[in-house]
């Protein structure tokens, strides 16, 4: 009898490396790397815990008036104390002004032999936009002003005096007005009112400029020098001017996108610093970090472009973004700076 069982067919198997599995396989990794991605953006990672401010330092910032474009703080006592000042730190270097205030104030410093960086100890600067490219600021500044600049020499210097708050002060010209005031303090202005408004203060500071104060908390380093960047304006400013030194990093146009920026650093052994540049959406943060980093690897790569000192020191950047940040951390050790100054 003739069988009629059908010959068995051979069981075709889909392969995931050619034809439609193929593009299963694209599909599904690229799926799971954009997965990646969005869970890397909106993951909060780990910072460093920032140093909080001393009471005295606290206590004269609550008192600034209104809300600030920026304000910048400089321990130049602790940083004059540092091993990286008196060992590393050139001569040269040392008799720099750190700021210039302009005018009259400047030569008076001048013909009174008051260099910054030696006869200050602390500096607590603001400044905030009151019209169009123009500035009011107030410095509190602690340091040796009483030998250098008694109430007798600021009055024949002043061409009118007033009283702010309970204390005298001075006008040297027309946008600098001065007011000693404690023990080897003085305020200067732009004017008599923020002189004022700074001795009977209205409100707290960091109550009331709530921006100012989330960034001074994000200056991880506050013995030394850091500074808070609420403004775009003078945001934009201080990146053009990190950035500078690097072509490649100061062309990466998603980086003038940045809203605002705090940066502080430590001077010890060596130089411990950190910026946080705040974006508007963790999107642009990641985008940013992604180009900053790439160029800085770039350089860092390149011999023909970039010094073997620089590549050194761009070794020891980390480069990272954190929810609508972007961080960037640098631990310099004094060798590093000990070989440039070397280096003929």
């Amino acid at each position: 009898m003739q069988s009629t069982s059908v010959p068995e067919q051979p069981t075709l198997k889909r392969s995931l490396k050619k034809g439609p599995g193929l593009l299963i396989s694209i599909s599904v990794l690229s799926m799971l790397c954009f997965l990646a991605v969005v869970a890397w953006i909106n993951w909060p990672k780990p910072r460093l815990a920032p140093e909080p401010l001393n009471r005295e330092t606290k206590d004269i910032i609550s008192r600034i008036p209104g809300k600030s474009d920026a304000v910048i703080y400089v321990g130049m006592k602790d940083i004059r104390n540092s091993p990286f000042w008196n060992e590393v730190m050139p001569d040269s270097l040392k008799k720099l002004p750190l700021i210039s205030m302009g005018g009259k104030l400047d030569s008076l410093m001048n013909s009174r032999g008051f260099v910054i960086a030696e006869d200050i100890d602390t500096l607590i600067m603001s400044f905030r936009q009151t019209g169009f490219k123009k500035n009011d600021f107030l410095g509190i500044a602690s340091g040796r002003f009483s030998e250098k600049f008694p109430e007798s020499f600021l009055k024949t210097k002043s061409l009118e005096t007033a009283s702010a708050g309970g204390h005298t002060c001075y006008a040297l010209d027309r946008n600098i007005w001065v007011a000693p005031f404690g023990t080897n303090r003085i305020a200067v202005a732009g004017s008599r009112k923020m002189l004022e408004d700074f001795f009977q203060p209205a409100g707290n500071f960091f109550e009331r400029d709530s921006l100012s104060a989330a960034l001074i908390d994000k200056a991880v380093y506050k013995s030394h020098l850091w500074f808070a960047l609420p403004s775009a304006e003078w945001t934009n400013g201080a990146l053009k001017s990190l950035t500078s030194a690097n072509r490649d990093m100061n062309g990466l146009g998603n980086l003038n996108r940045i809203r605002h920026l705090a940066l502080s650093a430590s001077f010890r052994d060596g130089i411990r610093a950190e910026t946080e540049w705040v974006y508007k959406t963790r999107r642009a943060a990641f985008f940013a970090s992604t180009f900053l980093w790439g160029a800085a690897k770039l350089s860092a790569l390149s011999e023909s472009r970039t010094s073997k000192e620089a590549r050194e020191l761009l070794d020891k950047v980390e480069i990272q973004q954190n929810l609508e940040s972007v961080i960037i951390h640098a631990d310099l050790p004094e060798n590093i700076f000990r070989k440039s100054k070397a280096a003929p």
